[in-house]
């Protein structure tokens, strides 16, 4: 993994800004694995892209991460403190490796499927606002369905299935949906929350970004320097420069 420089990514952020969530992360991606083109990071399943998200947040901003989330019972707001490595109660994919095609045999169907990504999300970006889009990233994912050896539609398939598959891209996929294991400490209530790697990031990049631009405009305006110069500079010495202008 690159960790992108500082131009890099106020250029990323001014760029991203308008784009699909999906999208922010596949930039997020190429601007940390330039070696990797973007057809192959569309195709990395979620999982492995909140894993190489994670480690570029532990790069740029370091472990430990900071949520808010209202209690659905009370509506008590939680400040929530956790460091990357709480996620990480089994191991990560490795992003070298490529997505495997997986089978499955319940109640009598054979079913060859691969895990859902980026890919899938930009295809149904356009779907109808009535569309069952679940079921149609879950038909995306689905390579072959035989029944008794004869071929199925991927649309017909029985609800006990559809549940056995889902099933089984959640355990070979477990960080594509991270969930917090949240309690109240106002009425108790215990729940849990989704954690959005992506989402998160991309906010933690937006306010570096606001940070380190209000920092361009003071030692621009004290010294006369060009935005390419303060952006050279490490955040230490930057620092050091607003103290020392009395910023």
């Amino acid at each position: 993994m690159r960790i992108p420089s500082a131009r890099t990514l106020l250029t990323l952020w001014e760029e991203g800004e308008a784009l699909a969530p999906f999208e922010q992360g596949l930039w997020l991606l190429a601007a940390a694995c330039p070696e990797r083109t973007s057809d192959e990071l569309a195709f990395w399943s979620f999982g492995r892209r909140n894993a190489q998200l994670l480690a570029l947040h532990e790069a740029l901003f370091g472990p430990q991460l900071t949520c808010l989330a209202a209690c659905p019972a009370c509506a008590e707001r939680l400040e929530v403190t956790f460091r990357t490595g709480d996620l990480r109660a089994t191991p990560w994919p490795d992003d070298t490796q490529p997505d495997a095609a997986l089978a499955l045999r319940t109640d009598g169907y054979d079913v060859r499927f691969r895990l859902p990504n980026s890919a899938d999300l930009a295809a149904l970006a356009h779907a109808d606002a009535g569309s069952d889009v679940s079921s149609q990233l879950l038909q995306r994912c689905l390579l072959d369905v035989r029944c008794d050896g004869q071929v199925q539609p991927p649309d017909q398939l029985p609800e006990t299935v559809v549940e056995a598959v889902m099933a089984a891209m959640a355990d070979a996929d477990p960080h594509a949906d991270v969930q917090l294991a949240l309690t109240c400490p106002a009425c108790g209530h215990a729940w849990q929350a989704p954690f959005e790697i992506v989402a998160y990031l991309w906010a933690e990049l937006g306010a570096w970004a606001e940070r380190t631009l209000r920092e361009v405009h003071a030692l621009a305006s004290t010294y006369g320097w060009r935005e390419a110069d303060v952006l050279a500079m490490s955040a230490r010495r930057r620092q050091r420069y607003l103290e020392l202008a009395g910023r």
